[in-house]
């Protein structure tokens, strides 16, 4: 996946931990943990609206585009599949 997550900056630059910030935002520790490590699959808008108040921040310094190798052959197979 060419979306990459950089909470684990951001938690550094703000001195947060992520069981502060899963408390602040009302998400659990565990679900916050699968976006930091990357393994998220989505992320809903409500969720991303409380972490970007909570860290005065906006989505882009949460997320980044970084296409490699693979995400042209998904695309690829994508536009097959259609």
């Amino acid at each position: 996946m060419a979306i990459r997550v950089t909470l684990d900056r951001i938690l550094l630059d703000r001195r947060m931990s992520l069981t502060e910030l899963a408390a602040k935002v009302d998400v659990t520790l565990a679900n916050l943990s699968i976006l930091k490590t990357g393994k998220a699959k989505a992320i809903r808008f409500s969720t991303l609206n409380r972490l970007c108040r909570v860290l005065e921040c906006q989505p882009g310094e949460l997320l980044s585009y970084e296409p490699s190798e693979n995400d042209a052959l998904e695309e690829a197979a994508d536009q097959a599949a259609e």
